[in-house]
């Protein structure tokens, strides 16, 4: 099975997009991040044709997560438990579904915005949450197979900057940061795609000013964290530049991973 994750920018202006990387790719099943609409609001004509189904979640023009997969798609859950609210608002930024045997989880967590910033604390909470989830998932069934796919908005070194001192004081970097995904990976999680994807310059996302892309100025900050049934059933993983590239695409790259369960 070939998983993937996107953060889209917009799932209603890179449709066409979208559609070009399912089946260029033969992806069978793809958590989308920054979707910025509500479930009503999509098309999804052309993705049902191709033999997809779409499980979706967003609540206005920002943020939104999804999951769409033609190798099947249930149980779906939104949000995770003990999710922390910003500004009182429980945010459109994790949605579950189980997809030909595997738990998916699409995840957009938090900007942070400036470390001095609320939403920073928000982050941090975020994250938190997230690992305290799959810590309990691991403790029901370590041999469970469970993805945590998704735009984390964390650089976890300084070979996943293109420029360290480019980010002091800055968020992505920080060390409280860096310490939650840390904490990710010894609750059981590994980060899925570097072992096949580990040269310096592998980055996930280019920002769209200064021509970042074209000077290969970027991060790597998306990730397909797997639990260890996952992990050890992967056999390969790439990085999408080829869309990354493209007029009109996100501003990041597609990840995919290669799994046989």
């Amino acid at each position: 099975m070939r998983i993937a994750s996107w953060n889209i920018n917009s799932l209603r202006a890179r449709m066409g997009r979208l559609l070009d990387v399912l089946d260029t790719r033969q992806i069978d099943a793809i958590a989308l991040q920054e979707i910025k609409a509500k479930p009503e609001q999509l098309d999804l004509a052309e993705l049902e044709a191709r033999g997809y189904e779409v499980a979706a979640h967003g609540l206005n023009q920002w943020n939104g997560v999804a999951i769409v997969s033609r190798a099947g798609l249930e149980d779906v859950e939104i949000g995770l438990p003990d999710m922390p609210e910003y500004d009182g608002v429980a945010e459109a930024r994790a949605i579950t579904a189980t997809v030909g045997g595997v738990r998916l989880t699409s995840l957009y967590i938090p900007n942070g915005r400036e470390i001095d910033h609320a939403h920073y604390d928000y982050k941090l909470e975020f994250l938190d949450c997230l690992t305290e989830h799959g810590r309990s998932l691991l403790a029901k069934n370590p041999s469970a197979p469970i993805v945590f796919a998704g735009d984390f908005n964390v650089a976890p070194t300084d070979a996943d900057v293109w420029d360290p001192s480019f980010f002091e004081g800055k968020t992505h970097v920080t060390p409280p940061e860096r310490r939650r995904i840390r904490a990710l990976e010894e609750a059981g999680f590994r980060d899925a795609t570097r072992d096949w994807l580990d040269a310096p310059g592998t980055f996930t996302y280019w920002d769209y000013t200064s021509r970042r892309f074209q000077k290969k100025q970027g991060m790597r900050i998306d990730f397909l964290f797997s639990s260890p049934a996952v992990h050890e059933a992967a056999t390969g993983a790439m990085i999408d530049t080829e869309e990354r590239a493209q007029k009109g695409t996100s501003d990041h790259a597609p990840i995919i991973l290669d799994v046989s369960l």
